[in-house]
């Protein structure tokens, strides 16, 4: 059964940018991506939700919504365009219940969707922060499940290391979110919903090949089984 996986995309200087790893990622995984458009209509978002089975908001520039303390320099806000179309399409999606998965930029906006808080600079305002931006210097780090979580079912209890590209961080989930992975500084590192079905991490799994190749096969699982309760 085919299944459609919306990827949504950035928004910069009047054209859509989209990293083709996510498309490898979830074509590797066994879905069929679908690049959203940006259409100037509301109606035209919620009505691509009805032809989609799962929605990836990848990785983007800054979160404010819930924001906690000033924006690094070099962190540029989102423009109000993408910011529109993200909401749209995330809250068509919540409420049809179609699977969400969010990567980094993704992540943060889901939380802050529901209401969560964001750190403006991790680094700068937890003082237990390591270094989380590659553009600092970073590189790697280990991050740990929480036990009887979605995501350690996904990928296992051992501790994993992964990429670390971001200066923001959740403070506090979202309602109905949360923590389900942690960097060994305290920073979180993946949030979900109870069911599973909203999931968000916050480093960039599209980018780690094969180790994460368990993530997108279980999403796309997900979206397949939403597609069978609703394709009848």
């Amino acid at each position: 059964m085919s299944v459609f996986i919306g990827i949504t995309t950035s928004y910069e200087e009047g054209q859509q940018r989209l990293d083709r790893s996510y498309v490898q990622a979830v074509e590797s995984a066994g879905g069929l991506p679908a690049i959203v458009p940006l259409p100037a209509e509301r109606a035209t978002m919620e009505e691509l939700v009805e032809h989609l089975d799962g929605l990836i908001i990848p990785g983007g520039p800054a979160v404010t919504d819930g924001l906690v303390g000033d924006l690094p320099a070099e962190l540029h806000e989102n423009t109000p365009l993408r910011r529109w179309a993200d909401y749209i399409m995330l809250g068509a999606c919540l409420e049809r219940d179609v699977p969400v998965l969010g990567i980094c930029y993704g992540m943060q906006l889901i939380s802050a969707y529901k209401g969560g808080s964001i750190y403006g600079d991790v680094e700068r305002q937890l003082h237990t922060a390591a270094v989380h931006s590659d553009k600092r210097g970073a590189s790697e780090h280990l991050i740990h499940m929480r036990p009887g979580s979605h995501l350690a079912r996904i990928l296992g209890m051992a501790p994993l290391s992964v990429n670390t590209c971001h200066l923001q961080a959740i403070k506090t989930p979202g309602d109905g979110l949360q923590a389900c992975a942690w960097a060994t500084d305290g920073v979180i590192e993946a949030i979900e919903d109870e069911s599973g079905n909203v999931m968000g991490v916050q480093f960039h799994p599209e980018r780690m090949e094969d180790a994460m190749q368990p993530l997108f096969q279980a999403f796309v699982e997900r979206a397949r089984a939403y597609r069978a309760s609703t394709r009848i």
